[in-house]
């Protein structure tokens, strides 16, 4: 399995529509920067975001996810309250070869802020648009800036294609639309 360059991403997201919209050069003036980088894709999160609270007394449950643990916001800027979580999607939407593993990375620069950007593997035949879990890890509220960097992915190749891919399992977080939460 190697890492990908970025001849190699934009390659594959001209010719497969790997991912789209696509970057093609990373954008950086007074922005969270995104686009395509040396090895990897910087993704924007976008404008919808459910923000947990714990207004309605809910009990965050994977199994039995209440819809009452989060407030739904459209926003070009989102403010994460203190020591508190927000899921989001990404502006892109990913289509990833079946021989293809991706991870994503928060970005250095809401790092030093003190928030912690997780997603989980992009597997191999899955296609969506990302859920972005971001945790405020201070006491002090935190902004989110819509249509900006959010994380980079990084890409590894396998030279042979899995046995079983994302989609042949017919995964339930297949061709996601919106922000998704947990589902069983």
């Amino acid at each position: 399995m190697s890492i990908k360059s970025d001849r190699w991403i934009k390659h594959m997201a001209a010719e497969y529509g790997m991912i789209e919209p696509f970057v093609e050069d990373q954008v950086r003036a007074g922005v969270v920067s995104f686009g395509l980088s040396s090895y990897g894709y910087d993704l924007r999160v976008a404008d919808e975001f459910k923000i947990f609270t714990n207004v309605n007394s809910a009990v965050v449950d994977p199994k039995n996810f209440d819809p009452r643990s989060f407030v739904d916001v459209q926003t070009d800027v989102c403010i994460i309250p203190p020591n508190s979580f927000a899921l989001a999607r990404s502006v892109e939407y990913f289509r990833i070869p079946r021989n293809v593993l991706c991870l994503c990375v928060g970005k250095s620069t809401y790092a030093r802020c003190g928030i912690i950007i997780n997603t989980t593997p992009f597997e191999p035949g899955w296609r969506g648009y990302v859920t972005i879990e971001l945790t405020n890890s201070t006491p002090l509220p935190a902004k989110i800036y819509a249509n900006e960097g959010i994380g980079q992915v990084l890409f590894f190749e396998s030279d042979e294609q899995c046995e079983t891919a994302y989609d042949d399992k017919n995964g339930k977080y297949l061709d996601q639309i919106g922000v998704v939460p947990p589902r069983i």
